[in-house]
């Protein structure tokens, strides 16, 4: 029977709610009937909670005792296309409907009728009497450019209570205003000129803009070199999309990088897209989210979480730098955003274009088996060309102790200084120091949450855990023996190579880029754009400036610890240690100063590095793929991670054992369980976590059969059970 598009008042609806619960519960429809898809507010329990009209009630309830639907909200339905989207995602990750519903919701005030909500943005009086928490308030609201924010969203970005805003408000230096109604954004122009592209971006440009043209589904794995102009590439394929009448979807890895970006798209299309990541106010997600369902968004950049806006009619979606590993979600529901936008585009007609210059394994062999389109972007744009690289074989450098730029690379830095250039030092740790060890007693720092070593952030004045975000002021004496002043930083991390690298070179601006170090997205974006103007000589940086930036007069990085990312188990460590050596030398000689790499390496005969070093990328992929397929691991094959966990060690582990000895359901597809064992890191936020893995070939269909598994067995009520298909990081 096909489900009605309307439902009459009084009709027996189903409805998904957000709740944590395991079924589409049945109502009746409000005054006014609703229709399929609709966001509405029903009662549950004492509570009301959000829900979406999901289709026909099932009526195996007493029509008596079902309760009415209180209202329809003021949004655009949700369309067949984002449903079925939502399901598919939800059977794929082995996730609940209802949260992989709160995807696809997390706006703030959506249940709130037109000016309920008071807003509050930067006003045109100077206050009688300037104090600390004052000049907070005024600073965030001068950061953000005259967004308007929710009292408490104010209150908290600025570190002071509402009482301190509230007597803004009446010295006119804050406007206090009713929460406008969302306005679309201004229409961007696809008709404008684009920038003069060389011959193999025209032709890579146009093969986009005829597939976005298309109507039809499509991936396109876009490969180019480091600053061969990738974006204005697919900026052709966007403004062909636009011009169709159609919405367009940026994924980027890093809010940092949308600064550069929104002022590209500035100068193409005349006008900025909307933003949706955590870096834009309440006021403003919610203005995106419904302008997104009513058409008043063509144009979308986000975090991954963009991939759940209800676009009115989304033709392309582009996953910007797709190998990066921060498109996938770790915590919570655990989905790779690269491949549900695959997913989302093929429900909905659309193009995927997947942007990097050092492709994941899995889209490099997706375009090898054809199914996605290659393009390849061979040469820098303008008359940039690539950076030249080379190894700094550590074995025979003379380093002092305490001591981890080597001679080399001090004389090479001190050069492109010396030549009025930008030099970046990359190494991927963050904080000062990785280890803090007593030398009274040998023992480490350790969490006391977690498995985990205390991480000393000096500029912060506290030692910190990077898994479970646990915080405390350094000590002066060790926790273990009490001895005072015995304690000592072991190893670097970025602060000590900035603490190093200005004893080296005393006259130097130095800037620090690690993700700890600023308070907001907006700070961080503003540290760059100062560096990319020149603001700054030596750059101090993490992965997070492996990211897309462009630093014009930047020509020289080195790599202090180049072998960082070779040990351990991972499947991955080759294949993530090639992409960001790469990555990182690409932001060198991207103008047309030609740039230098130098990596410090204590083993440059390792096959990853002379595969760095070499530019033979293809030669790589295909060594690396050959591995994997020998043992049958993704993406040749399937695999799956399932974590437990429990205040009770003992628990985790005999709810391990009882799912290793009951694999009955994936024996029977031939698939092999490992396990259970101690995860890498056991100990997390208080629990103790069990990991087993599973191993399937390609093409087994294994979330059903890990779905009877688990589903066999009941669970203590303490106990969590987490399944990753695909995992990407084993902890």
């Amino acid at each position: 029977m096909e489900t009605p598009d309307f439902f009459p008042a009084g009709t027996l609806i189903g409805v998904l709610t957000t709740q944590p619960l395991d079924r589409v519960l049945d109502y009746k429809a409000p005054e006014g009937g609703c229709w399929l898809g609709a966001f509405i507010e029903v009662p549950l329990g004492p509570r009301k909670v959000l829900g979406v009209v999901w289709g026909p009630g099932r009526g195996d309830w007493d029509i008596a005792k079902v309760r009415a639907a209180i209202r329809v909200l003021e949004a655009a339905p949700m369309r067949a296309e984002l449903r079925a989207f939502i399901e598919k995602a939800a059977t794929y990750t082995l996730t609940s409907l209802p949260a992989m519903l709160r995807l696809a919701t997390r706006v703030p005030g959506l249940s709130n009728p037109v000016s309920m909500q008071k807003v509050y943005r930067l006003g045109d009086c100077t206050p009688d009497r300037m104090t600390a928490p004052r000049e907070k308030v005024l600073a965030v609201l001068e950061e953000y450019g005259g967004l308007s924010f929710t009292l408490g969203e104010l209150a908290e970005h600025a570190g002071v209570t509402s009482t301190v805003i509230k007597g803004l408000v009446k010295q006119g230096a804050v406007r206090e205003e009713d929460t406008p109604r969302d306005a679309a954004y201004v229409p961007l122009d696809p008709t404008l000129p684009s920038k003069t592209l060389a011959p193999d971006q025209a032709i890579a440009a146009e093969a986009l803009a005829v597939a976005a043209r298309s109507g039809k589904y499509g991936t396109t794995l876009l490969k180019g070199v480091t600053g061969s102009g990738k974006t204005e590439v697919y900026l052709e394929a966007v403004a062909a999309c636009l011009a169709q009448g159609r919405q367009a979807l940026v994924l980027l890895p890093e809010i940092a990088l949308t600064a550069e970006f929104l002022t590209r798209v500035e100068e193409r299309f005349g006008a900025k897209p909307a933003e949706w990541h955590s870096g834009v106010t309440m006021t403003e997600r919610r203005r995106c989210w419904r302008m997104v369902g009513e058409g008043g968004a063509q144009f979308v950049v986000g975090a991954r979480s963009a991939l759940f806006l209800p676009f009115r009619d989304l033709g392309l979606i582009v996953v910007d730098e797709e190998h990066d590993t921060s498109y996938k979600q770790e915590d919570g529901v655990l989905y790779n955003a690269r491949d549900m936008a695959v997913l989302r585009a093929s429900l909905c007609s659309a193009q995927v274009v997947l942007a990097s210059a050092t492709p994941s394994l899995e889209s490099w062999a997706n375009a090898e088996a054809g199914k996605y389109t290659r393009l390849d972007l061979t040469s820098r744009f303008g008359d940039a060309v690539m950076p030249e690289m080379r190894a700094i074989d550590m074995r025979s450098e003379a380093l002092p102790g305490g001591r981890w730029v080597s001679p080399t690379l001090q004389s090479a830095i001190q050069a492109r200084l010396d030549a009025g250039e930008q030099a970046l030092i990359f190494l991927n740790r963050r904080g000062y120091a990785p280890v803090t060890l007593c030398r009274a007693c040998g023992q480490q720092v350790a969490c006391t949450q977690c498995d985990a070593r205390m991480v000393e952030h000096r500029f912060l004045k506290r030692l910190m855990c990077h898994q479970c975000g646990e915080s405390t002021p350094i000590p002066t004496a060790c926790p273990s023996c009490e001895a005072e002043d015995r304690l000592a930083p072991v190893g670097p991390g970025v602060e000590r190579m900035a603490e190093e690298a200005a004893a080296l070179f005393p006259d130097a601006r130095l800037a620090v880029l690690s993700s700890d170090l600023f308070s907001s997205a907006r700070a961080l974006k503003a540290q760059i754009e100062e560096i990319a103007s020149g603001g700054a000589d030596l750059i101090i940086g993490t992965q997070l400036v492996a990211k897309g930036h462009n630093f014009p007069l930047l020509t020289l990085v080195g790599v202090i610890d180049a072998d960082l990312g070779l040990q351990g188990s991972d499947l991955r460590a080759a294949e993530r240690t090639f992409q960001l050596m790469r990555q990182v030398a690409g932001r060198a000689g991207r103008s047309a100063r030609r740039g230098t790499a130098l990596l410090q390496t204590f083993q440059p005969e390792h096959p990853v590095i002379r595969a760095i070093l070499s530019g033979d990328e293809e030669a790589f992929w295909g060594a690396e793929a050959a591995e994997r397929r020998e043992a049958g691991m993704p993406p040749f094959g399937r695999m799956a991670g399932v974590v437990i966990s429990d205040p009770d060690p003992q628990v985790a582990f005999d709810v391990g054992t009882a799912l290793a000895r009951n694999a009955g359901p994936l024996h029977a597809l031939g698939a092999a369980v490992y396990g259970p064992a101690p995860a890498p890191i056991s100990r997390i936020r208080g629990r103790h976590r069990v990991r087993l893995l599973v191993k399937a070939a390609k093409g087994t269909p294994l979330q059903a059969a890990l779905a009877q598994w688990v589903g066999a067995l009941k669970l203590p009520p303490s106990l969590r059970l987490s399944i990753d298909i695909d995992p990407q990081s084993f902890y």
